[in-house]
């Protein structure tokens, strides 16, 4: 199994990247894990102290719970991957079967932050994009996906997106093997990874 991280900022584009690798390769050999499923479980929280999480803390994630899978797959033992809900701050209680794969590729923000799981990547990617960019971008997801006011995500954006990304996810370039930019130039990088991934199927 070939085992793939796609790191960056919020809004930077990671979706992006991870759609158009997946385009090229043949269906039903790419499986994906999201870090988002692996927020931890705050059910023992009422929604008011959720709220104030800081989301964007390595903390945030259930580290050992994506480490324990990712080693399932590679076994070649199925996983039930949580389901999390960005309106509730919470789980939902429900997971999807995710079935091992050829190639598996785990994105989000803090992915490169745990050194553990960093080092069951084959590949490591960073997206990078320019600041605007990424909070324009999160702006308009965070207002028409996750029901949130614009106040809201500019004040969340000042007081800890930004922190955050520049303590912890900026500095996780320098472990990245390959750093593409999120614009119309991506196209090399993006066929670098795919001949790469091909050459492993």
């Amino acid at each position: 199994m070939l085992i793939i991280g796609i790191a960056g900022g919020t809004g930077c584009g990671k979706t992006t990247v991870v759609n158009q690798i997946l385009n090229e390769l043949p269906e039903g050999e790419v499986g994906i894990i999201s870090q988002d499923s692996y927020y931890k479980d705050t059910s023992h929280l009422s929604y008011d102290e959720r709220v104030e999480i800081n989301f964007d803390h390595p903390r945030s994630i259930d580290f050992n719970l994506l480490v324990e899978h990712l080693k399932d797959l590679k076994n070649n033992i199925p996983v039930q991957q949580p389901v999390y809900s960005f309106v509730k701050h919470n789980r939902t209680g429900d997971t999807i079967l995710t079935q091992p794969r050829k190639v598996m590729i785990v994105e989000g923000i803090l992915i490169l932050t745990n050194p553990e799981l960093r080092d069951m990547f084959d590949i490591k990617i960073f997206v990078h994009a320019d600041t605007d960019e990424r909070l324009i971008r999160r702006l308009k997801r965070d207002i028409t996906e996750r029901g949130r006011d614009l106040n809201e995500v500019l004040i969340r954006y000042q007081t800890t997106l930004k922190p955050m990304h520049d303590q912890f996810i900026e500095p996780m370039k320098e472990y990245a093997d390959i750093i593409i930019p999120n614009n119309k130039y991506n196209t090399v990088a993006i066929n670098i990874v795919k001949t790469i991934i091909n050459n492993r199927l």
